[in-house]
């Protein structure tokens, strides 16, 4: 095993408390491993020699990439485990960190940033971080401010969340729940964020083609969500905003149009990762997928099938579920059957085909959008790096003249099946 130059460089700048941050694909685990194993173990990968200071190791990480071993192939360069090697490891997922509360003077590795909130996740690392010494891996490590709160705790630059609050949060005195209004003295949250980031600058190999491909929706059906604030399903009335979103992805995600042009993309593209958001679009993929004799394997809250293989499949994930944590590297080809509200999980789920042991140079992404307010809203925000905002957007139609179009930002990268 080699490491490259910038994994090389990071490895120089790591500390226990850092955020090592690079693209997905570009070597983050073996880089921390030879950090823990070379700074804090005090051995030798190259030629090997045992540590003189074995330290146990936990690794922290989704339940597919812990399920999948692939932790378990990386950890065997440096001969860390109990059958290999004087250090012991332990590998679980992020819904069992709690039960580490109490381990102390160890090394732990958090694989992909899960601690932003004030849940249970957050609180059990805010635990384990002042016992032990860690690092913290990921590709986007968040999509604002509040995101960094318990890293920043976990380092020392805040008391809690309570002191941060006071510092930097103006909250919206209009709002009915706790919501940012804006951050100040920002200066002081960028020192910090620098301190702690620690910046793989990867060099791809690889080439992302974007593709949208344009599909059609049931305006008659749109209008009554949108202007008659009627639930066309379950025949009542919208309760509230995020009903209100919802039932417009759905009217336009329902659109059998994203089943053809889903087809149309398999015949030529016949290894499919596929990432959607609900139940009801599984439901129509799975149909679809029996009448037209399609190969699906899936992975989702209730079903964890592993990658398929062979020369043609689809592989149903669903965004909150697998967007992270797991890689592919068989096929070339991810379809978005509908947009998730988080840039950092549009990029987390693009970067599961884009890895550097990859065999392809270009890798190919179609997105399915409608012309909708909505679609086009939630393309607009990923564009722009940020999380889909739905009370900001029913302000916005709201404020929109009667007479207007919905106005649909203009696109060079349109693929018409």
């Amino acid at each position: 095993m080699e490491l490259r130059p910038y994994q090389v460089e990071a490895l120089d700048n790591i500390k226990t408390g850092s955020i090592l941050n690079g693209v997905t694909g570009s070597g983050k685990s073996i880089t921390a491993l030879a950090y823990f194993f070379t700074r804090v173990c005090r051995g030798s990968y190259k030629p090997y020699s045992e540590p003189k200071k074995p330290v146990d190791l936990y690794i922290i990480t989704t339940a597919k990439k812990r399920d999948s071993g692939e932790w378990l192939e990386d950890c065997a360069y440096f001969r860390i485990g109990e059958s290999i090697g004087p250090i012991k490891l332990t590998i679980d997922s992020w819904n069992n960190i709690s039960h580490y509360r109490d381990i102390e003077n160890k090394f732990f590795i958090f694989d992909e940033q899960r601690v932003c909130g004030s849940g249970k996740w957050a609180c059990s690392f805010l635990m384990i971080a002042k016992k032990n010494n860690w690092i913290i891996l990921s590709a986007t490590p968040g999509d604002q401010w509040l995101d960094y709160v318990s890293v920043f705790i976990a380092n020392g630059f805040y008391k809690n969340r309570t002191d941060f609050y006071r510092q930097h949060v103006v909250f919206d005195r209009f709002a009915k729940y706790p919501k940012v209004d804006r951050y100040i003295n920002t200066s002081k949250l960028e020192f910090y964020r620098d301190r702690i980031l620690v910046k793989m600058d990867y060099d791809r190999k690889t080439v992302r083609e974007y593709k949208v491909v344009h599909v059609i929706f049931d305006k008659d059906l749109y209008c009554k969500v949108t202007k008659d604030r009627w639930n066309p399903f379950d025949n009542c009335p919208i309760e509230n905003v995020s009903q209100f979103c919802y039932l417009q992805r759905k009217v336009v995600n329902s659109n059998s149009s994203r089943l053809r042009k889903l087809k149309q993309i398999y015949l030529e593209h016949p290894r499919i990762i596929l990432f959607y958001n609900f139940t009801y679009e599984l439901e129509m993929l799975r149909k679809w997928a029996k009448q037209n004799h399609i190969r699906i394997k899936e992975w989702n809250g209730q079903i964890h099938d592993p990658l398929p293989r062979g020369k043609s499949w689809i592989y149903l994930v669903q965004y909150m579920a697998g967007s992270e944590g797991w890689n592919c590297t068989t096929t070339d080809t991810i379809v978005f059957y509908s947009l998730p509200y988080s840039y950092k999980q549009f990029e987390q789920a693009s970067g599961r085909i884009d890895r550097m042991n990859t065999k392809y140079k270009i890798l190919l992404y179609f997105i399915l959008q409608s012309k909708s307010a909505i679609d086009s809203a939630i393309r607009k925000c990923l564009d722009e790096k940020k999380i889909f905002n739905e009370k900001a957007y029913l302000k916005n139609i709201e404020k929109r003249p009667k007479n207007s179009k919905v106005k649909i930002f203009p696109r060079n990268d349109i693929f018409d099946l």
